[in-house]
């Protein structure tokens, strides 16, 4: 049982920013609206939504959910930590909060690790094991924007669009199922034939 996990989050753009206020897309109910973001590893702004996810380092999603652009990274922990427990959660400086550390300590025994900030009190850098794990999450990041398109938006609907959110990522999990389970492969080659 793998005790250690990775949280991160990426930008799902429904429209480029100068169609962003006529855009009717997603807008059918007003607590589906999608917002404007910042993305800091793009250094770009963008409108549409947030993908949130935690995977073991492994490579399997663990939890995934949707928010506006506009909602904090941080505040996808709240949620953590009604579905985990015991275990070290690995995230970038996006999830760097005093509080909200010791408030997943506290509620569900996780240890959530992140970076420093090179002008903070008592700087120590991240332990190599855990800057290289988490490149895990941003591999699986990459394959869900080359190899399946997630980024491409068609849908009309917040409904459409969840559904195909959902779609792609049960998609990449049914090809690493197949992968350990059918074909005895490495479980995150996905770029391989399935017959």
């Amino acid at each position: 049982m793998e005790t250690t996990f990775i949280v991160d989050s990426m930008p799902l753009e429904i429209c480029k920013n100068a169609r962003a206020n006529r855009s009717k897309i997603c807008k059918e109910n007003e607590f589906s609206f999608p917002s404007k973001g910042y993305c800091a590893s793009q250094s770009s702004y963008y409108y549409g939504y947030k993908l949130h996810a935690v995977c073991s380092v492994s490579g399997v999603f663990q939890s995934f959910d949707i928010s506006t652009a506009s909602i904090h990274d941080i505040h996808f922990l709240q949620d953590i930590k009604h579905q985990m427990n015991n275990c070290t959660l690995i995230g970038d400086r996006g999830y760097l909060s005093t509080q909200v550390q010791t408030d997943l300590f506290n509620y569900a025994n996780i240890k959530l690790d992140t970076p420093m900030r090179n002008n903070q009190k008592n700087y120590q850098k991240q332990k190599y094991i855990f800057r290289k794990s988490r490149k895990r999450i941003e591999t699986l990041f990459s394959q869900l924007c080359d190899q399946f398109k997630i980024r491409n938006n068609y849908a009309k609907s917040f409904n459409g669009f969840k559904t195909r959110v959902l779609s792609k990522i049960t998609a990449l999990i049914f090809i690493q199922f197949v992968n350990v389970f059918v074909f005895n492969r490495k479980m995150n080659r996905l770029k391989i034939e399935l017959i």
